[in-house]
Order: C-alpha cells, then sequence, then structure tokens
C-alpha cells in the first residue's frame, strides 16, 4: 500500500478539522465559515488563495518549476437542509442544517493534498485546488465557470471525488464514460377557476386537471421511452387548496428528472409542456411547465481515468479498484467542470456499514481521509511528474 506517509501523519489534525466542518454546516452561496476556513489553512500552507469565486467559491493555486501544464483538483463544501439526528460531539450545531453527503469529508481531503503539496513541492506545473460552493442543486459549479473559473485558472484535466457509502474503506471506482445523470427540477402550475366544493359545475377544478397531468405524464417513461434508454420522472411535490368546501384556483406539482443525454431531456421537457398545456386546455383551464437542467452527465474522460485508475491501484492495489459498473441516476454539479475540461470522478468507499447519502445519520468516515487526500496528492505527482521536464 503506497498511501503519502505525510498524510497519514496528518490523521488525527484531519479528523479534527472534518469533525470541525461537520458542527458547523453550511447551506449552498453561504458558506462563509467554511471559505474562511479552507483560505485561512490554504495561507498557511503558503498557496496562493483566490475568495469569491462563485460567490463563496475559494481557488488555491499552487505553482513549482517552469511546466505549463495545469491540473485541478475539486472539492464541494456545502451541506443540506437535514436535521441530523446523529448524538456524537460534533453533531451539527445549526440546527436543519447537515452534513449529510459527506461534503466537509471531501474538502478536508483536498486540504490534506494541499498541505503535503506545498510542502513537498513534488511536481511541476500549476495545481489549482477547486473549493465550490452550492453543489446541492443551487448551481455552485456553473456559477465557478460563469465567474472566469477556467479562464483565470485553466486546467488540462480537473479531478474529483466523491464518498460512497457502502464500499469498503480503502476501495475506489474509477470508470470511464457517463457516471452520472443529468438532473432537472420542474414545477407545474395548473390554473383553474376557483368556486364553492358545492357547485363545480361553476368552477374549473384545478386538482382534477393536476390528477390527469400527473398519470399522463408517467407515460413518458413508460410508453415514449424506448426500453433500451433509461429516464427517471417522479412528481414529488404537490400543493392545491386551503379548505374543505372551496375548490381552488391553482395547483401546483414539482419533481425532478433524470436523463443520461441530453438529448432526452430535452424530448422529455417537450413532452412535459404538450401534455400539461393540452389536458389543462381540455378542461378550459391553462398550464405553465417551469423547467429547470440544473445537472449535465459526468462524463469521465478516458485518459484521465486510466491514470486515476493507475493512482488508485499503485495505492491500495487494483483488486481494491472497480473499473467497471453502471451510471447512477444520481446527479453530480462537477458535471458542468468536466463539460468544460476533460476529468473524472471517483468514488471512495465511506465504509460498507456507512448510512446512506442524504440521511440524518449520515457521517463521512475519518478513516477514509488519509485515502482521500493520498488520491489528489498522488494524481498530480503523476500528472505534472518531475521526470517528465
Amino acid at each position: 500500500m503506497h498511501l503519502v506517509k505525510q498524510i497519514e501523519d496528518m490523521t488525527l489534525q484531519l479528523s479534527e478539522w472534518r469533525q470541525d466542518l461537520h458542527a458547523h454546516p453550511e447551506l449552498g452561496f453561504e458558506e462563509h465559515r467554511t471559505s474562511d476556513f479552507v483560505a485561512s489553512k490554504l495561507e498557511e500552507f503558503g498557496v496562493e488563495v483566490h475568495r469569491e469565486i462563485g460567490k463563496t467559491g475559494v481557488v488555491g493555486v499552487l505553482r513549482q518549476g517552469n511546466e505549463t501544464r495545469s491540473i485541478g483538483l475539486r472539492a464541494d463544501m456545502d451541506a443540506l437542509p437535514i436535521r441530523e439526528t446523529n448524538e456524537f460531539s460534533h453533531k451539527s450545531k445549526n440546527p436543519g442544517k447537515m452534513h449529510a453527503c459527506g461534503h466537509d469529508g471531501h474538502t478536508v481531503m483536498l486540504l490534506a493534498a494541499a498541505k503535503y503539496l506545498a510542502e513537498s513541492r513534488s511536481f511541476s506545473g500549476q495545481v489549482n485546488f477547486i473549493f465550490q460552493p452550492a453543489e446541492e442543486g443551487l448551481g455552485g459549479a456553473k456559477a465557478m465557470i460563469d465567474d472566469g473559473l477556467f479562464d483565470k485558472f485553466p486546467c488540462d484535466r480537473v479531478y474529483a471525488m466523491h464518498n460512497g457509502p457502502g464500499i469498503a474503506v480503502g476501495k475506489f471506482a474509477s470508470v470511464p464514460g457517463i457516471r452520472t445523470a443529468a438532473g432537472a427540477f420542474f414545477d407545474i402550475e395548473v390554473i383553474g377557476k376557483g368556486g364553492h366544493g358545492a357547485f363545480p359545475q361553476f368552477a374549473i377544478d384545478p386538482i382534477t386537471m393536476a390528477a390527469e397531468i400527473i398519470s399522463a405524464i408517467q407515460t413518458i417513461i413508460s410508453r415514449a421511452t424506448s426500453p433500451n434508454e433509461s429516464a427517471v420522472l417522479s412528481i414529488t411535490k404537490m400543493h392545491a387548496g386551503d379548505a374543505y368546501n372551496v375548490i381552488p384556483e391553482r395547483a401546483v406539482l414539482s419533481g425532478t428528472v433524470r436523463t443520461f443525454t441530453m438529448e432526452k431531456m430535452q424530448e422529455i421537457e417537450q413532452q412535459m409542456v404538450a401534455i400539461s398545456e393540452g389536458i389543462s386546455k381540455a378542461h378550459g383551464g391553462t398550464a405553465l411547465v417551469d423547467f429547470n437542467t440544473l445537472f449535465l452527465p459526468v462524463l469521465n474522460e478516458e485518459e484521465a481515468t486510466d491514470l486515476a485508475t493507475e493512482v488508485c491501484g499503485e495505492m491500495v492495489g487494483r483488486d481494491n479498484v472497480i473499473t467497471t459498473g453502471s451510471a447512477g441516476t444520481g446527479s453530480e454539479d462537477f458535471s458542468f467542470m468536466s463539460n468544460e475540461v476533460p476529468g473524472c470522478y471517483v468514488i471512495i468507499g465511506n465504509g460498507e456499514d456507512s448510512s446512506a447519502l442524504h440521511n440524518p445519520n449520515f457521517d463521512f468516515n475519518d478513516e477514509a481521509l488519509v485515502y482521500g487526500g493520498s488520491f489528489f496528492a498522488r494524481v498530480i505527482e503523476k500528472e505534472l511528474a518531475l521526470d517528465q521536464v
């Protein structure tokens, strides 16, 4: 096993950092304390710090030698609006907010690599440590890109990592091709005519229209999508009415769509609009569809994935590296970065007994910190190898 010894020696310190971040979770674009923590550590390491890239994003820059190649390493920082049910000492101190996806661990793994690389200088080129805000559906990656991330800090490749519950600590998954789905959120506002519940003939019932729309929209997957093509459409919210004896004027449906191609996503959007407008018009009402694509599919570029697989194999043995498998229907904001720059999105084991992501009992496994930090460091040492100069 070839982990970075200097990072292994930081085990207790990394755990303290991670648990501090876990105890102080912040939602997307509100990561002020977290950004301050990251920036202060980077400055302490001697890394050049740039703030407010994508509102609360931080980029650290470390240069060594005359090599012009540049590699990006990305970690996400935001938490979720979940009330934590854990009872350990580092549980959330911010009610209703929780690091239920392990971004506290991702942040610390990248800080570990930054500290090691700043001390060792065991590379030639430029490393861009990208600490991204608002991964959880608020568009933090796109905000950083729109703020000139890759114009100000060009990257030849970019790497990211996410913890995987159910996978043993010390194992990795590095698989080429599409790894996560494109994701969209939608709201359908169905507008009718309000009236008395005892006299429905004088009203246009938006609840009846909404019910028909719910049933019809499901056929987009069951009847308008090939059995050989995967897509998910889930209606997750419905709001209408306030009284027993009043037919409301409006009903609102909300949900999510996941696909593995943007072409399919656009097709589903068009079908959803046609169904919603058609049903509501048939009843004398109207429908307004707000369809917002928040994530692209994450594409692992073949050469970057080969390098990541090699790094993982050298650290933990090839038997502990998963290199095949189906893409997941979850979505990941890193997709916007991998759409701009070739890269690889690696999964790191969080333990076979780990609670699921987005669960109020979840906690990042501190035993994984040295593996993730070592991965980021070894990627730089291989991408920007001194013997290539």
